[in-house]
């Protein structure tokens, strides 16, 4: 994305004709307030706090699975560790997977490095 050029004080080639409202219609706050939820991964008990956002994805993820939330967290803790041999901060994990899944059928998602 390129930054519109000062010149003079005049704004050339601005990008303000092409700005995305961040709300859209509609924009339920309420998704961003954080949620604290107590979960077991591969029978360790645990508190995981994200935002009301993605334990929604996390609960879709989950029923396309036919699985429980916290089954899909603890399969995803495992094959983290199996692969990478853990992650520091697994909650961000989770939000980027939930990110990436949203993602996965739209256009240009290999240019976010997603496959």
């Amino acid at each position: 994305m390129e930054c519109a050029d000062r010149r003079g004080g005049i704004a050339v080639g601005s990008q303000q004709d092409r700005f995305v409202e961040p709300f859209l219609g509609g924009f339920d706050m309420a998704l961003i307030r954080p949620l604290s939820r107590s979960v077991r991964l591969n029978g360790f008990a645990t508190c995981m706090r994200l935002e009301q956002v993605y334990w929604n994805i996390l609960g879709r993820m989950a029923e396309d699975n036919c699985c429980s939330v916290g089954t899909l967290l603890s399969r995803l803790d495992r094959e983290v560790h199996l692969r990478h041999g853990g992650v520091k901060n697994f909650s961000g994990l989770v939000r980027v997977v939930c990110v990436v899944h949203g993602l996965r059928d739209s256009p240009g998602m290999h240019d976010a490095g997603c496959h």
